[in-house]
């Protein structure tokens, strides 16, 4: 998706920190108030009305059947909502209570990003339920699950395990059963608030028993800024839609794209035979199929989300650690996470399937790595495999990296679609030696 890396950390204050444009007028003391982090997933549970006794699971979703007569038959008979009416801020308070940082920690004494990714992820799902609120019921009828990590990009801002954590984040854009939110990060440094992240993710809502679409309340804008939010959010989806169009699993690669795969092709051939079949590496290169590493995870309850499906924050926490581990093996130093691109969450993954995960470098450059995961899963019962995620990352190595050559035809089409995500980035990141950000 061709849209510059860091461009929300670039963007105006007013912007990057909603705080002081989308609170102000607030009569709601709950809007203001900043929760725990701990907060949001009781909070979840209790607006779903989900146990925590995975006993009593089934009966929680039988009585969420009762739920159906709350959803609106149409949008129009849904009150508009403000994107002050789902702001939330969520702190993590890593320096004032220690007592929660082993959770986040890393041996090298930084703080973990697969563990932001679940915090993320939770808070992506409050802030619909927020913009969703019914005052009437005590148990929300809709079913609010995550569709799409759309982008997440790095500011150049380190990670202190010693030092609190603030997320911010509200609904930017609504269509019809779909929502895009915005989500920022921040850390405490010499009293204040600095930028770390900004978050893109798609949410969608569907009924009472996550079978079907249901509608979400639409938006209304107050402000210059909250209309450039909404029309960037109607630019995303258009985007999204060209970029799948032009999937190389639908078309053929452009004719530049069939020139660079060509070129590589020949820089491989053995200049000693005369044959197609006769492939050697150029120097400082390294063949895609060994840069591989696989893992497999049992699905386990204890990961499941508020509908008793696996937590997707989990699976993207997964996702990356292997990821990351592929980026350190393959480049020989500590990589550090600057994008997350383009997660698209196919298919919900049941408790007690077991998860299959396959990661690779598909593309570099320079300090560059990128890295394509596939996560796939397979019942207890059925042998048969099916993709549920396909995750793309990009990380810096401290040193420059070897250049990864397909040999098949296969590769080379996982080669392309690396390149395409890797120029989705248009401003390059400089690497600081506190920037610090590890599984």
């Amino acid at each position: 998706m061709r849209r510059a890396a860091l461009r929300l950390c670039t963007l105006s204050k007013g912007l990057l920190a909603p705080s002081r444009g989308l609170t102000q007028g607030s009569q709601n003391p709950e809007k203001q108030r900043v929760f725990h982090i701990h907060e949001v997933r009781d909070k979840l549970r209790e607006i779903v009305g989900a146990s925590t006794n995975w006993r009593d699971h089934v009966k929680a979703m039988e009585e969420r059947k009762l739920l159906h007569s709350f959803l609106a038959t149409s949008q129009k008979g849904l009150p508009p909502r403000r994107m002050k009416d789902s702001y939330i801020e969520v702190l993590l308070p890593l320096g004032s209570q220690p007592e929660l940082r082993e959770k986040y920690l890393t041996v090298q004494n930084t703080v973990r990003f697969g563990r932001i990714l679940e915090d993320l992820d939770s808070l992506g799902v409050l802030i619909c339920y927020m913009h969703n609120k019914i005052h009437s019921a005590k148990m929300s009828p809709l079913s609010i699950v995550t569709a799409l990590v759309d982008r997440i990009d790095m500011c150049k801002k380190s990670l202190s395990p010693e030092q609190d954590i603030k997320f911010s984040g509200h609904v930017s854009w609504v269509g019809k059963t779909s929502m895009e939110v915005k989500m920022h990060m921040f850390q405490l440094h010499d009293n204040e608030f600095s930028p770390v992240l900004d978050a893109t993710f798609v949410m969608v809502a569907r009924d009472s028993e996550n079978k079907g679409p249901a509608f979400v309340n639409p938006l209304t804008l107050e402000s210059p800024e909250e209309e450039e939010l909404f029309r960037q959010g109607e630019l995303n989806k258009g985007t999204r839609v060209a970029f799948s169009s032009m999937s190389l699993l639908k078309m053929a690669p452009t004719a530049e794209e069939r020139t660079t795969i060509h070129e590589m092709f020949l820089n491989t051939l053995d200049p000693k035979t005369i044959s197609f079949r006769s492939r050697v590496l150029p120097p400082n290169a390294v063949w895609m199929e060994n840069s591989k590493l696989k893992s497999l995870d049992i699905c386990h309850p204890q990961e499941r989300n508020i509908f008793n499906r696996i937590f997707g924050g989990f699976l993207m926490r997964r996702a990356y650690e292997l990821g990351w581990a592929t980026a350190c093996n393959f480049g020989g130093s500590r990589p550090f996470i600057v994008t997350v691109d383009d997660i698209m969450f196919q298919k919900p993954v049941e408790v007690g399937s077991l998860l299959f995960l396959s990661s690779q470098v598909c593309f570099t450059q320079g300090n560059y790595i990128q890295v394509r995961v596939h996560s796939e899963v397979a019942s207890l019962q059925d042998k048969e495999h099916m993709t549920t995620n396909v995750f793309h990352f990009t990380f810096m190595s401290e040193k420059e990296v070897p250049l990864v050559f397909p040999r098949t035809y296969g590769e080379s089409m996982l080669y392309l679609d690396g390149q395409r995500h890797f120029s989705s980035m248009n401003a390059p990141v400089t690497l600081k030696k506190d920037y610090l950000i590890e599984p």
